[in-house]
């Protein structure tokens, strides 16, 4: 049985999450580097244990609860996706398009290990590396770099659908669904979503939206609301008339 979370209101949750988003975009100068993947495997060519790597490892094992959470409320890159969505005009087709992230994330995973390997091992931790005093970009260069990666995941996410680069391409993304697959498979009490079919009126408010694009309304007429792609925003509990859909902690 799920226990619902109390907000202040459903409206006010949304809000507060998309001005964390905002937030969380708007701090890129800060944390671009502890949230790169390229950076840790810089770091692992030199032995060192970046920030980056400490928040991937912090994302897998928070996933094991909150499941997919840090993407729904605190990703600059999905935030950015999120910004564009007003000219995003499909959602990502079902099929190899979600896989694509899993080979992405076995091949890095892979890298990462060699290169630690070539180097020794873990033989220091930085939280710092690359950074200037901390500071992720402090010169004109990296601003080039922003510039470039961010086209590209406009890019990707407006040919592939809304918040296409975490469909296809996030190793973050494939790192938490496993998290959330180990979660289920053992069962402790951990974020979720609820639905009781009888209380849908099929306006598919649900799943306009929802920010990855998924059928929520399919999801809540089968009362199925596990999804690898689901990023636990909330958006299909708090748009939803009649309540037909729950935020809360349960059990699976």
């Amino acid at each position: 049985m799920t226990e619902n979370v109390t907000t202040p209101s459903a409206s006010s949750r949304q809000k507060f999450r998309k001005w964390l988003l905002v937030l969380s975009f708007v701090l890129l100068p800060i944390t671009l580097v502890y949230i790169s993947p390229i950076i840790i495997l810089m770091g692992a060519a030199e032995g060192i244990a970046t920030g980056s790597m400490i928040l991937f490892i912090a994302n897998f094992f928070l996933s094991l609860v909150v499941a997919r959470l840090w993407c729904g409320w605190l990703c600059p890159m999905g935030a950015w996706q999120e910004i564009c969505s007003p000219v995003m005009k499909h959602t990502v087709q079902e099929g190899w398009r979600n896989s694509v992230k899993y080979l992405v994330t076995a091949l890095w995973l892979a890298l990462l290990a060699f290169l630690f390997f070539r180097a020794g091992g873990i033989r220091a931790v930085n939280p710092f590396y690359s950074t200037d005093h901390g500071l992720s970009i402090t010169s004109l260069a990296p601003v080039v770099v922003v510039i470039v990666i961010f086209a590209l995941i406009f890019t990707v996410a407006y040919f592939m659908g809304r918040r296409g680069f975490c469909h296809v391409f996030c190793p973050v993304a494939a790192l938490m669904i496993a998290g959330r697959k180990i979660r289920n498979l053992i069962g402790w009490p951990a974020l979720q979503l609820d639905a009781d079919a009888s209380r849908c009126i099929d306006c598919n408010r649900c799943s306009r939206e929802c920010p990855m694009g998924l059928d929520v309304h399919d999801m809540v007429r089968e009362e199925k609301m596990e999804n690898a792609e689901c990023i636990v925003c909330a958006g299909c509990a708090d748009t939803c008339p009649e309540g037909a859909i729950r935020y809360g902690w349960a059990r699976k």
